[in-house]
């Protein structure tokens, strides 16, 4: 698999979507952003700013989202835009990468846990590196199995936490080195 060949999807958040962003430069992997109008973001390259028409392909009930994720969400038309892109983010990404936290009921904390259960649901390779374990866990069979993942698609969707340990930010740098030469990169420059 070639790096330029990769294309690595997020929503251009501060935080983990960010520093994925930035090592995907690093390393010479494209990136696409999605968001919508109105959407305030810290990392802005390559952003496709969705139609309200493409929103409402990845539109979900809020009651549905709320069992899912066995928490409680509101109808704010926000919040639903933002479910909405991450469906986007999912459905074009193969492979899901996510750092956070995994509760005790196999969800992901925050909003970045709707990434997951996408993943689930699609059933794509699906990797999270809890910050409180301080390793990567891969959904498999129904359970989170410890794991050392790779990016193993040209496909891939990153995404996470607003709040970066720095056990997190190496997490993050540890991925593409061991996926992808660093050697080959800074000879091609």
């Amino acid at each position: 698999m070639k790096r330029e060949e990769c294309t690595l999807y997020h929503g251009g958040l501060k935080g983990a979507e960010s520093l994925f962003g930035e090592t995907a430069e690093q390393y010479g992997v494209n990136e696409v952003i999605y968001s919508f109008d109105g959407h305030k973001l810290n990392r802005d390259r390559n952003t496709v700013v969705l139609s309200e028409a493409e929103l409402q392909r990845g539109d979900i009930s809020m009651e549905l989202a709320s069992r899912m994720m066995n928490r409680t969400y509101y109808e704010t038309e926000k919040i639903r835009k933002v479910l909405q892109t991450i469906f986007h983010m999912v459905n074009k990404g193969h492979q899901v990468f996510v750092i956070g936290t995994i509760l005790d009921d196999n969800s992901v904390k925050g909003g970045t846990g709707w990434a997951v259960e996408l993943a689930k649901l699609f059933n794509r390779p699906l990797h999270v590196f809890d910050q409180n374990r301080n390793g990567w866990f891969t959904w498999r069979d129904g359970a989170w199995i410890e794991d050392k993942p790779l990016i193993k698609y040209t496909t891939f969707v990153g995404s996470g936490t607003r709040y970066m340990s720095d056990e997190g930010r190496a997490a993050v740098e540890q991925l593409f080195a061991a996926s992808f030469s660093k050697k080959e990169i800074l000879a091609k420059k």
